[in-house]
């Protein structure tokens, strides 16, 4: 399903991770499962995301978007005070799993948001499930078949490929060659681009047509890819990477003997992991739904909050989450003025938000998949002011059902 939703005009701006957090005075008695009104009016929510290992640049963005929304919302949603549970993801199920499942179980949180890998979503399903408590998800999300319960405030995995698959077909003259890590969210990520690829007409450099795998978490040298790379007819490359596994592919690439083929990513540069990659990361081209720079209201305001507490742009994933607790603000107040708040009326007001005002421009739920009907950006890495960002060159396209 798609939506048209006027692009904004943009103008430049420039410029944590304890496992439980308690916001307000929330009473020990808690109130999940019942009502979330409880006795003291407090909601717990509980945020997974990874604070270590690979992906922990995501992860302490997604819980600092979050608590960015509370330190500016009196610490309330929907007026209600907040107990803020955050537990460690690391880099997928075997320890995503262990962790949603005391927050869901032991803890009894009211909502569940975060998590940073499609995989780990897969997995904590079930809990959500037979919990039947309502799951906002803040980063990619993969296929799932009962969204009774499931909301996505980010993108599903396969959209970043398919927004940038059309401008690559016009801009590249000859093949390009895929790449990307080996686990589910790569296996969607890269999906999207290649299969957009060649439904219009594009022809993938590999080999094989198919996509070339690095084994995750383990690959830290890419060198021996971009000699394959090297030795196809290659004229462009497309990948997908985050967390250190990004700077490390993105540092590789610009001593490689592929270093002036365009690359054209998703999130390879976005986040911290920009200025660890430093100069090797100047030219580099990704698909996104969001950039410091766009010029609304909302983004002017989540941008100057962001910057007076941290030492760098926000990133989609700090807005993702921000606007997770914007959702939960409004799905609780309007669960609220019709009666008890509860896991179950928080979820049914959620579906009936409409547009969301959001740093990214306005978005809205889509009915199908229950994820962000929303516009996608080309953005470039180039200098600003003394510093190197994510500068947007143009839209892409409106996705999202």
């Amino acid at each position: 399903m798609f939506f048209d939703i006027s692009p904004s005009r943009r103008r430049r701006f420039r410029p944590v991770g304890a496992t439980v957090l308690v916001l307000g005075l929330a009473a020990a008695s808690g109130c999940s499962g019942n009502s979330a009104a409880g006795d003291d009016d407090t909601v717990k929510v509980g945020l997974v995301a990874s604070l270590s290992g690979t992906y922990k640049p995501v992860g302490t963005e997604l819980e600092a978007g979050f608590k960015l929304y509370l330190d500016t919302h009196d610490n309330k949603l929907g007026g209600r005070k907040v107990e803020l549970l955050v537990a460690d993801e690391g880099d997928g199920p075997p320890t995503a799993v262990p962790a949603t499942t005391k927050l869901v179980k032991k803890d009894k949180v009211d909502v569940l948001t975060g998590l940073v890998s499609g995989g780990s979503v897969a997995a904590v399903m079930p809990l959500v499930d037979q919990a039947k408590i309502p799951f906002l998800g803040s980063n990619a999300r993969p296929p799932i078949k009962d969204l009774s319960y499931v909301w996505t405030t980010s993108f599903l995995s396969d959209e970043p490929g398919k927004a940038i698959a059309p401008y690559v077909k016009e801009k590249v003259n000859g093949p390009v060659y895929a790449i990307g890590p080996d686990y589910q969210g790569g296996y969607d990520e890269l999906r999207g681009f290649t299969d957009e690829y060649k439904r219009i007409g594009g022809k993938l450099a590999n080999p094989d047509g198919k996509t070339a795998w690095t084994p995750f978490p383990q690959t830290t040298n890419f060198m021996p890819y971009f000699a394959k790379i090297a030795q196809s007819d290659a004229k462009a490359v497309y990948s997908f990477y985050a967390g250190k596994a990004a700077i490390d592919f993105a540092k590789q690439y610009a001593q490689s003997d592929v270093a002036d083929l365009p690359l054209y990513t998703a999130f390879v540069t976005e986040g911290s992991v920009l200025q660890a990659q430093g100069p090797a990361a100047k030219g580099i081209y990704s698909v996104l739904n969001y950039a410091a720079d766009l010029d609304n209201q909302a983004n002017r305001t989540f941008v100057a909050d962001w910057t007076a507490e941290h030492d760098s742009q926000p990133t989609t994933y700090a807005m993702a989450s921000y606007d997770a607790a914007s959702v939960l603000d409004k799905a609780i107040a309007d669960a609220a003025k019709k009666g008890d708040v509860t896991p179950q009326t928080i979820n049914k007001a959620i579906g009936g938000l409409g547009q969301i005002d959001s740093p990214r421009g306005a978005w809205e739920f889509g009915d199908k998949a229950h994820s962000p009907v929303q516009s996608w950006y080309l953005r470039q890495v180039r200098p600003d002011g003394d510093q190197l960002a994510n500068v947007v060159v143009q839209d892409l396209a409106t996705l999202g059902g």
